[in-house]
């Protein structure tokens, strides 16, 4: 019989573990200023907060093309298992980060409206999405602890100051607890608090208490004759949870039709059921302050598509930024302490550059590009998030389907080369940190400087998980079992018609020709995988290596060559050294400066003591493997694959490559199999040409 659940055991221990009890601490003023003096980190503002959040997460530093990089681990998402990590924006995020810095430091950007600008589906809501989640569970950790107040007349003493029957009346903004000390109080209290405190950070209190605050905080002292301790002694202090469902120091604003907008959603609006209760519709007890602005209090709010915003909205938005104020109705400027991130496409921020009403609100922003990814390792980790064997089932996805997708994706992002004999799929292993000829570090730094609207214009990563999906559901439907490169390429390509951001024919043709190049190179990736394949014989490839070597010393050193076979001083072999160095397209005329570079470095490895391999040197086992492949190919017969007769001894040879297909490429049994099959046909035409 199976055992009942204890729930209420469960539970009790749950509620008497420290972290519950620190979670749900209230006190007296006073107490709260103690743990102040301890930590004066919980008085933290806004940006403060969101900055060493982020800050705390960890971070990286590495070099990309000889320019130093921040990469910050909080964008990782490592929390929720990377369900909403950010790849390959490493340069915006820090440039996002130096930002909350500089208002952290009150250095000016507090009184930005921070705006994230880029082309659709670039990750600027899911940044924002990540603040916001990362603040909520910051809140909660005992570096993030902050706090707020409310109002008690536990006996009942107060004349319904706080409300009919009302005996906790909760600071509707969610104030920082020190916004009660008056002004002339807090220079010395804060001098009292920063003595001898160790940390870099120093107290320092701004703002001012919201109006129902205020008005209940000079009812106490007018009843307490300007005693401060007395109307004190009506506070309690408690920690404070942000919570973007419970409408606490997390606020989101979306822009609805003209018609539908109001200021008030921003500002809060009168309660017309507490107006009777308080006779007067300027009595803040009968305000309800749960605008956006004010329910984002000690938090921050986001703006989706700020730029869509009615101008009346507009001005709120400037004096918050401003001044850290809005004014609601019938109401004095109320004071906020909140970070204001506002997003933005590609579209509604030229409306704004061509408004000239708009000048005030550029003026207040600070603009931050977000850009689509240009790296093409990154663009692949956007798609293996979703698309991996975890959670697909029944299915495979193919080697190199993820990665042609995202190849596609990324050359539609790249500028076109300025230099004549660069293409864009060079330009983009080039950005991905591949070494080309001729091309330096330097080299792609001015390319990266020519380009000035990469990454602001092409496909976005939404359209290709679309086509991904397109393409396995099709699979499975078909039962094909293997989702290949080229189902998925087809996809991309008939989804370009009815595509709803490509209303340019040209651009669409553009498109399809980079298709085309896509294919070729998967056709490329493929052919070699096999050849590879074929020829990973490891003893016959030393051989080769080792006859290669020998020559090419022979002939650097201007001596000659023993063959072993008939124990005769013979010339260098050329006919051998030149099949081998054809296979990686060296020209005749630069046979010699090759030969010398090999050796070269079989000299140096010999100086430091170790002994040369045919793997160390990536060129050199590519041709080798080429040349190999080239030998033994006709042995295997692998175009026998698409003829109707194979002979035993060569359908075995073929098992082998499949095999090897599996093991070293990541093949499964069916995509193995197609994939033979295809480069069959290939070899079966006669379209083999080495890369």
């Amino acid at each position: 019989m199976a055992t009942k659940i204890d729930l209420r055991s469960v539970v009790s221990d749950w509620q008497s573990s420290s972290s519950i009890a620190k979670l749900h601490w209230t006190g007296s003023f006073e107490e709260y200023l103690e743990l102040v003096k301890q930590n004066p980190r919980v008085s933290r503002n806004a940006y403060q907060r969101l900055y060493d959040m982020i800050i705390e997460a960890g971070t990286e530093e590495y070099i990309d093309f000889k320019k130093p990089i921040m990469r910050y681990k909080f964008f990782d998402d490592l929390e929720n298992n990377g369900k909403d990590a950010v790849f390959g924006l490493d340069v915006p995020i820090m440039k996002l980060v130096n930002v909350l810095k500089a208002a952290a430091l009150g250095y000016g950007t507090e009184k930005r409206v921070i705006l994230l600008h880029g082309p659709v589906g670039s990750a600027k809501s899911t940044i924002c999405r990540m603040l916001k989640k990362g603040l909520e569970a910051y809140s909660r950790t005992d570096s993030g602890a902050l706090y707020t107040f409310e109002w008690v007349d536990e006996k009942g003493e107060l004349d319904g100051l706080l409300g009919k029957g009302v005996k906790v009346f909760t600071s509707p903004m969610h104030e920082e607890p020190l916004l009660l000390i008056p002004e002339e109080l807090r220079g010395k209290l804060c001098d009292e608090i920063n003595r001898g405190q160790d940390g870099d950070y120093r107290l320092k209190i701004e703002g001012e208490l919201s109006p129902p605050s205020r008005f209940i905080f000079r009812a106490l002292m007018d009843r307490y004759s300007g005693d401060l301790m007395k109307t004190l002694s009506h506070v309690r202090v408690k920690r404070l949870f942000l919570s973007e469902a419970d409408r606490v120091g997390i606020g989101t604003f979306q822009p609805k039709d003209e018609k539908n907008q109001d200021s008030t959603e921003l500002t809060g609006d009168i309660n017309y059921r507490k107006i009777a209760e308080y006779g007067s519709d300027s009595d803040p007890r009968a305000f309800n302050f749960d605008g956006e602005f004010n329910v984002a209090n000690r938090g921050m709010i986001e703006f989706v598509e700020v730029l869509k915003l009615d101008v009346a909205f507009l001005y709120d938005l400037l004096g918050a930024s401003q001044e850290h104020r809005v004014k609601p109705k019938k109401f004095a400027q109320t004071h906020i302490d909140e970070v204001i991130i506002g997003h933005t496409n590609e579209a509604e921020y030229r409306r704004l550059l061509d408004n000239e009403f708009m000048e005030a609100l550029r003026d207040r922003t600070v603009k931050i590009d977000i850009p689509y990814i240009t790296k093409w390792k990154d663009e692949i980790k956007i798609y293996k998030k979703d698309f991996n064997s975890q959670k697909l089932r029944g299915i495979s996805i193919a080697p190199h389907t993820i990665e042609m997708a995202a190849m596609w994706a990324l050359l539609t992002r790249l500028e076109k080369p300025k230099k004549a004999n660069l293409t864009r799929l060079q330009k983009l292993k080039l950005y991905n940190g591949k070494t080309l000829p001729n091309y330096t570090e330097d080299n792609v730094k001015e390319l990266r400087k020519e380009a000035n609207r990469e990454g602001l214009d092409g496909i976005s990563a939404r359209y290709i998980q679309d086509k991904i999906s397109n393409a396995i559901v099709m699979a499975q439907q078909s039962n094909k079992g293997s989702v290949n490169p080229f189902m998925v390429l087809n996809e991309l390509e008939s989804g370009l018609k009815s595509h709803s951001l490509i209303s340019n024919d040209e651009l669409k043709q553009e498109y399809r020709e980079l298709l085309g190049v896509v294919r070729q190179e998967y056709e490329e990736i493929i052919k070699g995988e096999v050849q590879r394949a074929i020829s990973a014989d490891e003893s016959a490839l030393q051989r080769l290596c080792g006859n290669y070597i020998d020559n090419v010393k022979a002939y650097t050193q201007k001596e000659r060559v023993r063959n072993t076979f008939t124990g005769q001083d013979e010339e260098p072999d050329e006919r051998l050294m030149r099949a081998v160095e054809e296979k990686i397209e060296i020209p005749e005329s630069r046979k010699d400066d090759f030969r010398r570079e090999i050796m070269n470095y079989i000299g140096a490895l010999a100086i430091e003591g170790k002994k040369f391999n045919y793997k160390m040197n990536e060129r050199l086992h590519k041709a080798l493997e080429l040349k190999l492949f080239e030998d033994q190919k006709d042995s295997i017969k692998l175009t026998s694959l698409v003829s109707s007769v194979t002979d035993k001894d060569t359908q075995e040879k073929i098992e082998i490559v499949k095999t090897r297909l599996i093991k070293d490429f990541g093949y499964d049994e069916i995509s193995a199999t197609d994939v033979l099959h295809y480069v069959a046909s290939i070899f079966a035409r006669g379209d083999v040409k080495n890369k």
